[in-house]
């Protein structure tokens, strides 16, 4: 019943920044773990940041001091700061809720970074 919708991608030259964004509806957020993956074309899904319904938070080695998770759950949306970003940021962005009885993805935002 949870929905989940990215936003927030695009084209954008190394270097730069962006801010996605992730709102969700039919559900209170309050109790799930969420996440960002990403999937560049012919690879697999990397997850690349974490944040814990109990606050703690996670970041893929590769985004480290770079990307910034965070959350709203009076708005249910959770939020991904991307800056510095490298040509191998490019890919399609999804995030992700995971609770008791739930695994929920969206349908995905495009990062390009390329000059």
């Amino acid at each position: 019943q949870v929905q989940l919708v990215e936003s927030g991608g695009g084209l954008v030259q190394p270097g730069g920044s962006l801010r996605l964004s992730c709102v969700g509806s039919g559900s209170d957020f309050s109790f799930y773990d969420m996440y960002w993956y990403r999937q560049a074309a012919g690879q697999e899904r990397e997850r690349v940041a974490r944040f814990s319904a109990g606050g703690i938070l996670w970041y893929g080695d590769s985004v480290k001091d770079r990307f910034t998770i965070s959350r709203d759950n009076a708005k249910r949306t959770v939020y991904l700061q991307m800056n510095s970003l490298k040509p191998e940021d490019t890919g399609v962005y999804y995030c992700n809720i995971k609770g008791l009885r739930e695994n929920v993805w969206g349908k995905g935002t495009q990062v390009i970074v390329s000059s």
